[in-house]
């Protein structure tokens, strides 16, 4: 398994934190990181019954057994222990003592803030980015990676695609989406996540999702918190700061993984992916992806948002980094068209001061300014968080 883009960020965190605590979506790679950034501690996954079990008896017998740290898998899976811990490191004192993965967003941020707060760096480990796909294959098409999706084992095990979403979805639907809520109807659930596949990229729409599906809007709205939850999809907010005119103020929804996307909907080969409707969704979703992988990495919690006006103004995506905005346009088309400057030049008047020039994402192979808007290829570079927000962006 290669070393991490993460990796680097948990050892600084572990030098400075007692408890270093990853999240991230199952199968994301959590595991393996910790294992070979710290092979000399000792290691127990919760989602062991017996260990679970062992640790829910008799919590200080087993913490115990990790008189010099150790790594807990599934932390949120046993939530209570976090208590004990918060008492082992206020008397040790010592940096890098626990570290932590866990699935589910609300259990464990429950328990470390009753807990933990303070005492633990908080890290989000999301699929493969770029630059760590490139150790496997040194160039990607684009739709060829929407259909591939980049979680790790599909690339170290060399797996058949179509059979791992297939058991992801299920095992999925099985730990996760039970443990979160009851759930009586599977196949509603199912049918609610594939239409949300068929919505990527779009303003949410509860009740129109409501009538699809045949559940009440607050059934919907639990059912997309529980996604949220698991780190199956991510809400991209409407940007509406200072800006007096009428905007939208419903988020967009986009997957954690393309591959995922492209599953549901039935898209299977990098041809399929380039002639289906949803090209340009799919495409702005594992553009935005890799954006947000950059920032992750790097132990950032990046603030993105989209910007559109009830008179059709849009911009995909605005990243604010170091007091800037700075306005994206991404595009699926091969060919560059000055049509995509509109958006970002219809914007930064309303906004005034703050915001660079921007840029422009296509998938065409020329990179060049066009009044002052870079125009370039998102899979030319290794790092797009540091590209888009560095001084070249601006």
């Amino acid at each position: 398994m290669i070393t991490r883009d993460m990796a680097k960020e948990l050892i600084q965190c572990a030098a400075e934190y007692p408890v270093v605590t990853i999240l991230g979506p199952r199968q994301s790679g959590k595991t393996t990181l910790v294992r070979m950034t710290f092979p000399q501690k000792t290691y127990f996954s919760l989602e062991d019954p017996d260990i679970r079990l062992a640790a829910e008896a008799d919590p200080r017998g087993f913490l115990s057994q990790m008189e010099k740290g150790g790594i807990l898998d599934e932390v949120q899976r046993l939530p209570a222990l976090l208590s004990y811990i918060q008492g082992i490191v206020d008397k040790t004192g010592q940096a890098g003592q626990f570290i932590l993965t866990g699935s589910h967003q609300p259990r464990l941020h429950e328990a470390i803030s009753q807990s933990l707060a303070g005492r633990t760096a908080m890290l989000t480990l999301w699929p493969f980015p770029l630059s760590e796909l490139r150790h496997y294959k040194p160039s990607w098409s684009p739709f060829e990676l929407i259909v591939r999706g980049c979680f790790p084992r599909l690339h170290e095990e060399n797996l058949d695609t179509r059979r791992f979403y297939n058991g992801y979805i299920q095992t999925y639907v099985e730990r996760d989406v039970r443990a979160l809520i009851q759930l009586r109807d599977l196949t509603q659930f199912l049918q609610f996540l594939t239409l949300l596949a068929g919505r990527v990229g779009q303003t949410v729409n509860l009740a129109s999702l409501s009538s699809d599906v045949g559940v009440s809007s607050k059934t919907i709205r639990n059912w997309l918190s529980v996604l949220k939850a698991s780190y199956i999809v991510f809400e991209l907010p409407p940007f509406f700061e200072n800006i007096r005119k009428r905007v939208i103020k419903s988020p967009k929804i986009y997957f954690t993984d393309t591959g995922l996307v492209a599953f549901l909907l039935g898209i299977h080969t990098e041809q399929q992916a380039l002639r289906d409707p949803l090209r340009g969704s799919l495409y702005e979703n594992l553009v935005i992806t890799e954006i947000v992988k950059g920032a992750l990495n790097r132990g950032i919690r990046p603030e993105i948002y989209f910007f559109r006006d009830s008179h059709g103004n849009e911009v995909d995506l605005l990243i604010r980094e170091g007091g800037r905005l700075f306005p994206v346009e991404i595009k699926s088309a091969a060919t560059f068209s000055t049509d995509f400057l509109k958006g970002l030049e219809k914007f930064r008047p309303l906004v005034g001061n703050g915001v660079a020039p921007g840029a422009v994402l296509y998938n065409g192979e020329q990179e060049f300014t066009v009044r002052g808007v870079r125009i370039f290829n998102p899979l030319s570079t290794l790092d797009l968080w540091q590209t888009l927000t560095s001084a070249h962006a601006e």
